[in-house]
Formats: structure tokens, C-alpha cells, sequence
């Protein structure tokens, strides 16, 4: 069972002018606008953001969850600015709408890119990769392409979830062999539509495949095992019951022994718990 070359054409076209997901909210434009402006300072730019009360609600209890790890609580937008950078602020903005659509359609989903964003900001802090925030928010939107196609493609979606249940496959392997597509890559598509950092475009496309990645593929091989680490403590649900295969070079790129790994793992399930109600709370906030 599989779509012919020219559903798959009409795919990738349809993929290109996505239409089911929310657009870039006007305030991501407005704040892109902004720092064109090197004058502008963070309290202008947390000032701008603060005048949606429901945004900033839904924005300090992001920075404040336990995937980013601030051992202090952040009180005000333009805090969380000078902390965390634009880029990362950017991207809860735009992504903000994307995940009420998930808290209301797949919270397993949801509830899987929360985890994987907190078990990347461990891995990243602890091999000191640089700005360890992004690292956490390119692991909250690593499964975006899921979000798309079902969107897209609400039949097609059940289809390839039939199809992974079925033959016991993976639902990427269905997307590949049915769809001639991953949702890895059509992430990296909406990721690089919305002009998102290129760290963040490599690290969502490549994290089935790290070693594909030209510039980045260490930050991917960070949000690839975090993905597995995840999907093996059974925290959400990433579509299917299959822990994703392990690249062997991405594991030579994370460089964790047993014992490291034994340490991760025991924090892991500290900020989980703490997840839990976070979660509770953003559904609160959201009305889901």
C-alpha cells in the first residue's frame, strides 16, 4: 500500500503551501520586525509580548517548566528574553498555537515533546553544548511533521497508523514506504518556513539521521537520543509502541557511558514528575 509518484508530488505541494496549521502569529512579525532594530532592549521587545496576558501566561510557565531547568523563577517576558535569547522566545511564539492544536488532538503527542525537549536540556547541558535552551526547544518541536500530516492528510494519517499496527512497523518507516516521506523532513520544511534558526531546521530534520546533518549533526544526535531515551521510559506518545532504532554514530557523538547514563536517567524521572504537572497547569490555561 502505497501513494503513487504523483500522489506524492501533490504531497510535497500541499506541503508547501500548508493551510491546516496556524501561520506565523502577527506578533512573531512584529517581533522580528523589532530586532532588526539594534537598539531595541529586551524589556521593549518583553513589553510588546506582554500586552497578550494569555501568551505571557502560557510563555512564563514554558520557561518555567522543568525543561529548561532555571533553578530560579523567571517573572517577567523580558527576563525570560535576556535568559533565553529571541530565538528561543520566537519559537514558543509561533509554536504556541501548534501545541493547543496538540493539547486538544494528541496530548501523548504533546506530552512526548515535552519529554524529549527536557531529556535534550540534560544531554545539552551536560556536554556543554552551547545555548542548551535551544537545544530544549528544538527537542519540543522535533515531532512537528507528525502535527502536519495529520493535519494535512487526516485519511492518509489513520492509514499509515493502520499500517503500523498492522506490520508492525514504525509510523516513520509507514510515512517513508507509504507517503515516500518522513515527518522528520516535512518538520524541517515548516521549521525552515517560518524562518526558524538553521540550528533549529537541522535539528528537527535530521533527528532520525544525525549524521546527515551538514552543519549540526551533534545537536541532532542529542534530540535523536533524547527521542529514544523517551520513548524507552514510555513518557507520551510518539504514534506507535516502537522505541526508534539507535544510530550507532549519533551514540558515538553523545558519548555516554553506563553510569553517566544511569545519572541522566535518575534526573530524567525527577523533571518528569514535575512535568506531569505542568502539563495539568497549561491545560488549565488553555480551558483543554
Amino acid at each position: 500500500m502505497t501513494l503513487d509518484a504523483d500522489r506524492k508530488r501533490e504531497f510535497r505541494k500541499r506541503l508547501r503551501e500548508i493551510k491546516s496549521l496556524p501561520t506565523l502569529p502577527p506578533i512573531a512579525a512584529k517581533l522580528n520586525a523589532m530586532v532588526e532594530d539594534e537598539e531595541v532592549t529586551a524589556a521593549q521587545i518583553g513589553s510588546v509580548i506582554e500586552k497578550d496576558q494569555v501568551l505571557t501566561s502560557k510563555l512564563l510557565k514554558m520557561v518555567n517548566s522543568s525543561f529548561f531547568g532555571f533553578p530560579q523563577r523567571i517573572g517577567t517576558v523580558s527576563n525570560a528574553v535576556v535568559l533565553l535569547g529571541f530565538d528561543v522566545i520566537k519559537t514558543l511564539i509561533v509554536t504556541s498555537s501548534i501545541f493547543e492544536a496538540m493539547q486538544e488532538s494528541d496530548i501523548g503527542l504533546w506530552e512526548h515533546s515535552l519529554g524529549v525537549a527536557t531529556a535534550s536540556g540534560i544531554l545539552a547541558r551536560r556536554r556543554a553544548v552551547k545555548k542548551p535552551e535551544e537545544i530544549s526547544t528544538a527537542g519540543l518541536i522535533h515531532d512537528l511533521g507528525k502535527v502536519v500530516i495529520r493535519a494535512e492528510l487526516p485519511h492518509e494519517y489513520r492509514l499509515l497508523e493502520a499500517m503500523a499496527s498492522e506490520q508492525g512497523i514504525s509510523l516513520r518507516e509507514a510515512e517513508l514506504e507509504f507517503l515516500g516521506v518522513g515527518h522528520a523532513e516535512i518538520g524541517g520544511m515548516l521549521v525552515k518556513q517560518w524562518l526558524l534558526p538553521e540550528r533549529l531546521i537541522q535539528s528537527v530534520s535530521f533527528h532520525h539521521a544525525p549524521e546527515s546533518s551538514p552543519d549540526c549533526p551533534e545537536l541532532a544526535a542529542i534530540i535523536h537520543f533524547s527521542d529514544i531515551l523517551i520513548r524507552a521510559v514510555g513518557f507520551g506518545s510518539g504514534g506507535d509502541p516502537w522505541v526508534p532504532p539507535l544510530d550507532h554514530r549519533a551514540w558515538e557523538r553523545v558519548k555516554m557511558g553506563r553510569r553517566e547514563l544511569r545519572e541522566v536517567l535518575a534526573e530524567l524521572d525527577d523533571l518528569l514528575v514535575e512535568l506531569l504537572d505542568f502539563t495539568l497547569e497549561i491545560r488549565k490555561i488553555s480551558g483543554v
